[in-house]
């Protein structure tokens, strides 16, 4: 990560505060080539069976959301800080959707 809200090197806009734990090592990272780039082992996407799980962290207020909540906002529900709408299509590396 490059700051405390979870942006990257990669990633690095205002809009950019999200980090995901990974379903194959349930390790937090605020992308995939990031991931890749730390880990010796393929990435898996979350089933649809866990979408009510609380993996995506909200880099501003710190608050888990289910993926569920997360494929449906547009911002945090808790602190309503902006995501990023580009996100949508890497939604494909990390959810079975």
């Amino acid at each position: 990560m490059v700051d405390t809200e979870t942006r990257c090197v990669h990633y690095s806009k205002a809009v950019d505060v999200v980090a995901i734990q990974f379903e194959c090592c349930r390790d937090f990272y605020p992308c995939y080539k990031c991931h890749d780039e730390a880990v010796d082992h393929e990435r898996t996407q979350w089933p649809k069976a866990a979408f009510d799980k609380p993996v995506i962290l909200c880099g501003v207020c710190k608050q888990l959301l289910t993926i569920h909540q997360y494929l449906k906002a547009s911002q945090c529900p808790h602190c309503e800080v902006a995501f990023n709408p580009n996100c949508v299509w890497h939604n494909h590396l990390y959810f079975d959707c």
